[in-house]
C-alpha cells in the first residue's frame, strides 16, 4: 500500500507539473523562545489534489539541541515530516517517524527537494494569496504556532516516489 501511495503521488505531481521549488516568502522571523523560525511557505495546489508540501528554516540560538518532533494544522487531516534522499540513482521520500534534529547554534531548512513537511488529506487545495495555520511541536521549546504564506505553483524537481 505504501508502495502505491507513493507511485500515486509520483503520478500526480508528474501529471499536473505542481512541483515545489522558488523562493521563501519574505515574512518577518518569528522567535519562540532560542527558536527563530524564517522562510515559511507552501505552494498553491490544483482543485482534488490530495497532499502538498510545507517549507521553513528553523535556526536555533540557544545552547541545546531540540527536535521537531510533530505537525499539526486545521487545514490537513495530518501532517508529516519527510525527508527527500537519493538511494542508489534513485530520489525517495521517507516519512521520519523520529523527528528532524534541531542542533544548538546551528540553522536546518526545510526546503523542496530535501526536509519539508507534508499535509496529507488536504481539506480544501491552497490558494495563492491564501495562509496554512500550522502549530509546530519541538521537544523542548514545546509548541508554537506559525502561518505559512500560499506562493504560486511553479515547476521544479520536487516529485514523491
Amino acid at each position: 500500500m505504501k508502495t502505491f501511495t507513493k507511485l500515486a503521488f509520483l503520478g500526480l505531481f508528474a501529471a499536473t507539473g505542481i512541483a515545489f521549488s522558488g523562493a521563501a516568502a519574505d515574512e518577518a522571523p518569528v522567535k519562540f523562545g532560542n527558536l527563530e523560525i524564517t522562510s515559511a511557505f507552501t505552494k498553491a495546489m490544483l482543485p482534488g489534489q490530495p497532499v502538498g508540501g510545507g517549507y521553513l528554516t528553523v535556526k536555533n540560538n540557544g545552547p541545546a539541541d531540540d527536535m521537531l518532533v510533530s505537525v499539526a494544522s486545521p487545514a490537513a487531516g495530518t501532517v508529516e515530516l519527510h525527508e527527500m534522499a537519493m538511494q542508489g540513482e534513485v530520489m525517495r521520500m521517507r516519512k521520519l517517524d523520529t523527528g528532524i534534529a534541531i542542533p544548538a547554534g546551528k540553522t536546518v531548512e526545510l526546503t523542496p527537494g530535501g526536509l519539508h513537511l507534508m499535509f496529507m488529506k488536504v481539506k480544501e487545495p491552497f490558494k495563492q494569496g491564501d495562509k496554512v495555520p500550522v502549530t509546530l511541536t519541538f521537544e523542548k521549546a514545546g509548541k508554537m504556532d506559525i502561518t505559512l504564506p500560499v506562493e504560486a505553483a511553479g515547476p521544479g524537481g520536487h516529485a514523491h516516489k
